[in-house]
């Protein structure tokens, strides 16, 4: 008022009151906008509950009598769909839990809420059945309230089923083996007669829109589905809040929902942020918190927390990604989930670990492959910052029955994962083909169906063929081309060949190179690679010299080809394969860049590591190669850091020439003497010393051997000793 006053001295009594009413109505309005953005009030009181449900349960298989207690996530294929081709079992088999509800929870909701139970489901409660579900990858959620006896012992059972099914995909374990059981974690979700739905295909039940992204302003429309089951009109109180990543409120809406008898109330509020934190990838995977809560008379009985990030992917033909404008890289990867001895039944540390190792080699996207995977996932590619690319398990073979359930498992992956800022496309299947009628309409309508759930997000569909005009595989805004240039088809060569013409002759197309890559069985090695790898059977050769030539070759092409919008290496890790031995290694494909165990990165994923990561990499490669039978070799070696200095056995080695691109060096026509060698690489920058060390043993006996990695080694990775 101090200040008032000082400009109203020389003016007269009216112009001053005039300045005074425009002063103080500019404080009612500051006080509007601030009390728009207050938290809401209400009496503190928990509303919904969401409870581990996964200890103290029994399984067995429906061929056995026997039931033995197990904890979830759990499957009964972690050994034998990982080490015997054909032999597994694929069928039916039983979990049960005794659940005793306390009497207070009479007249709650109670729902079972499964992450993920493979591949078909069905749910009984006091031998009632309670709901199914078909699809072993996405969640499902179904109440039980009804039919529990409170403060009594109520049978929860369910029967689990992971035969192969013409209806249900896959439909098939020929790609990978679909782990039965309940193989993520189960929720006990416990709510008020009025919620937030939680039966919304399993969804959190708010969706969060965000249009017209940019560093001034960002539009967000927030819809809440609000399920009653009082039975009679009501009314509740919706609060919908954005917070920052410092917990500080931002923004908020508040309105009155009037709920009916029957059905379900949609309710959208609508923001504007000015000056938003956008979401930028790797650089800066910033975080709003949407939190929304239902008020009834004056007390808090139900909330939901969401992630927001603003961001705005844009991929444009023939140049690549633009992330809020801006041009990123699209260093991508596959991933199959599962591990060695775990299966697909996996805690969040194997899930860390991997996400570790994927962000350690430097890539900026994922394509979670073929299946929608884990929540937590998700979640923590949210907060690290990698562009994700989620599918849904439509593969390789196509039955006519499965147009229903393909459907559902895409509704499904949208829903549950609306929210996520790091998802930029949908899959909508991977290499289906005949009969091309029935696919293409199918694909038509599951493009159709992604884009009426979310019309904001790219689809996707992959094909293995390497023709872009192929009918079964134009009906979605990107195109998928897996090829495999010098294994499956084809020499190391022929990639450049195949993409400098392609890129003539569609140059509008979105074009994603969605899968490449080689065996490689580290206990399998030889000095020299060809121009062809030894594909494919059990006695086959997949040593992993041809497996770092082909990701070479294949990288300086792709490297130098923005025709190419993204490229995913396949696979960031080995996984099973049930029903192929190939490599001398039953039931595992070796296609990853690391073991099945995640002990052993080969020799390809240093060679993505020196061109892709901003950490230091200084590796020299055929580590593996110990054994040797060409007294002159060349040399290999991976350097980001600088020029890479050699000595071999002490003697220093002056030149050495470019590679592929600026990280691959290679020292020619070493001279190596009989028996023990010591090869040290050394590049000094910046005063700090990078080394790196191979021990190498040569003789002619070596000279032509099949294997030439140390017995040894044999027993330290394969599980199969």
């Amino acid at each position: 008022m101090a200040e008032i006053l000082y400009f109203c001295f020389p003016l007269t009594d009216y112009m001053c009151m005039k300045q005074i009413g425009l002063y103080l109505v500019f404080l009612i309005l500051l006080q509007s906008c601030v009390t728009s953005v207050q938290e809401p009030v209400f009496d503190s009181e928990d509303s919904r509950k969401a409870n581990s449900f996964n200890d103290g349960w029994s399984f067995r298989k429906e061929n056995t009598a026997e039931w033995e207690q197990v904890t979830i996530p759990h499957t009964w294929n972690n050994i034998d769909m990982q080490t015997r081709q054909n032999d597994f079992y694929a069928g039916v088999a039983y979990y049960k839990k005794i659940f005793v509800p306390d009497s207070s929870l009479n007249g709650q909701r109670l729902f079972l809420r499964f992450e993920g139970v493979a591949s078909t489901a069905e749910i009984f409660v006091n031998e009632a059945i309670a709901g199914n579900h078909a699809g072993g990858y996405s969640a499902f959620a179904v109440e039980i309230s009804r039919l529990l006896k409170y403060g009594e012992e109520n049978e929860i059972r369910v029967k689990v089923d992971n035969a192969s099914r013409p209806d249900v995909v896959p439909v098939n374990h020929r790609l990978f083996g679909v782990y039965g059981g309940i193989y993520r974690p189960v929720q006990l979700i416990v709510t008020g007669k009025i919620n937030i739905a939680v039966t919304d295909y399993a969804s959190p039940g708010i969706y969060i829109e965000q249009r017209n992204v940019s560093e001034k302003s960002a539009d967000i429309q927030v819809k809440i589905k609000i399920d009653s089951s009082t039975g009679k009109k009501d009314t509740v109180s919706v609060h919908t809040s954005i917070y920052d990543r410092e917990g500080i409120l931002v923004s908020g809406q508040e309105s009155t929902a009037l709920l009916s008898p029957q059905g379900r109330k949609e309710v959208m509020h609508d923001f504007q942020l000015k000056k938003p934190h956008l979401w930028q990838g790797l650089d800066n995977p910033y975080l709003y918190k949407v939190v929304v809560r239902l008020i009834r008379e004056g007390k808090l009985i139900d909330e939901v927390t969401q992630p927001l990030g603003l961001r705005r992917f844009e991929l444009k033909a023939g140049d690549g990604m633009y992330l809020n404008g801006k041009k990123v890289p699209m260093y991508g990867v596959c991933r199959h989930q599962d591990w060695w001895q775990l299966g697909s039944a996996l805690s969040n540390n194997e899930h860390d670990t991997d996400l570790d190792i994927i962000k350690e080699i430097g890539a900026t996207t994922i394509r979670l492959a073929h299946y929608q995977q884990s929540e937590y996932f998700y979640s923590k590619c949210d907060s690290i910052g990698f562009m994700v690319w989620a599918e849904i398990p439509f593969v390789n073979r196509v039955t006519t029955h499965e147009e229903n359930n393909a459907k559902q498992q895409l509704t499904e992956l949208i829903r549950q994962n609306y929210n996520h800022p790091s998802i930029y496309v949908w899959g909508l299947h991977n290499e289906v083909y005949q009969p091309h009628n029935y696919t293409v309409a199918l694909t038509q309508k599951l493009n159709d169906l992604a884009k009426s759930e979310d019309p904001n997000r790219y689809t996707v569909q992959v094909s293995g063929y390497n023709r872009i005009d192929h009918p079964v595989n134009n009906n979605a805004d990107i195109q998928g081309i897996n090829q495999y240039f010098g294994w499956y088809n084809g020499t190391l060569d022929s990639l450049r060949t195949w993409v400098e013409r392609v890129e003539k002759q569609f140059p509008d197309h979105k074009v994603i190179f969605s899968e490449y890559g080689a065996e490689a069985n580290i206990h399998q090695q030889k000095e020299v690679a060809s121009n062809r790898g030894d594909c494919c059977g059990f006695d086959n050769d997949y040593n992993e010299t041809f497996a770092t030539r082909f990701h070479e070759e294949h990288w300086n092409v792709i490297s130098k080809h923005p025709f190419l919008l993204a490229s995913y290496i396949w696979n960031t890790f080995d996984f099973a394969t049930p029903m192929s031995a190939q490599g001398k290694v039953e039931a595992r494909n070796m296609k990853g860049l690391v073991t099945l165990d995640r002990q052993t990165k080969k020799d390809p994923f240093y060679w993505y590591k020196a061109n892709w990561s901003k950490e230091p990499v200084l590796y020299i490669t055929q580590r593996r190669v110990v054994n040797r039978g060409n007294r002159i070799t060349p040399v290999t070696v991976y350097s980001n850091v600088g020029i890479p200095k050699l000595t071999v056995n002490g003697t220093p080695i002056d030149s050495c020439e470019k590679g592929y691109t600026d990280v691959h060096y290679i020292f020619n026509n070493i001279e190596l003497k009989e028996n023990e060698n010591i090869l040290q690489v050394k590049v000094e920058k910046e005063g700090e010393i990078f080394e790196d060390q191979v021990v190498w043993n040569y003789s002619e006996k070596y000279k032509d051997s099949e294997n030439n990695a140390p017995e040894v080694r044999l027993k330290e990775h394969t599980g199969l000793q």
